[in-house]
């Protein structure tokens, strides 16, 4: 049985993603699949590559970091290679590597867009996450992007 609200919370923005300029390491990131997860889950995911979806909270005035918050309410720290080049707000979904201490290393980056006034719904997409990773053997989701 699927659930209509997953079928809706869990579709894959078809987006262009903003590069974070790592050679090797975007590699790797790029060429597997990843696991979508919320704050709770970055401890199991150290080394392995991940999306992860929040709302920005806060942006180092240095552009190099940025926090965001899940649909919890609890927060993640994201590093990246190279300095933001533009505004960063709202929802934003990153993809990367989970660092030993628990800090996300951005390989790209995408900003959703909240269109005609609808807002993304960080609550409805984190209990998605929880059915996701609690029955796995019926939501084998990963995201696999090439190129």
């Amino acid at each position: 049985m699927v659930f209509p609200a997953l079928q809706l919370a869990c579709l894959i923005f078809n987006r262009s993603c903003k590069l974070c300029t790592v050679k090797s390491f975007e590699m790797a990131v790029f060429e597997t699949q990843k696991s979508r997860i919320n704050s709770d889950m970055l401890s199991r995911y150290i080394s392995r590559p991940i999306c992860f979806v929040g709302r920005v909270e806060k942006v180092n005035p240095t552009g190099k970091s940025f926090s965001l918050s899940d649909g919890e309410g609890k927060s993640a720290s994201v590093e990246l290679n190279e300095p933001l080049d533009e505004e960063l707000s709202g929802v934003v979904e990153v993809l990367g590597m989970v660092s030993n201490k628990g800090t996300i290393m951005a390989s790209a980056y995408n900003i959703l867009r909240e269109d005609k006034g609808i807002p993304f719904d960080l609550e409805l997409y984190n209990e998605v996450l929880k059915v996701i990773h609690d029955f796995p053997q019926h939501y084998p989701f990963e995201i696999a992007t090439s190129g």
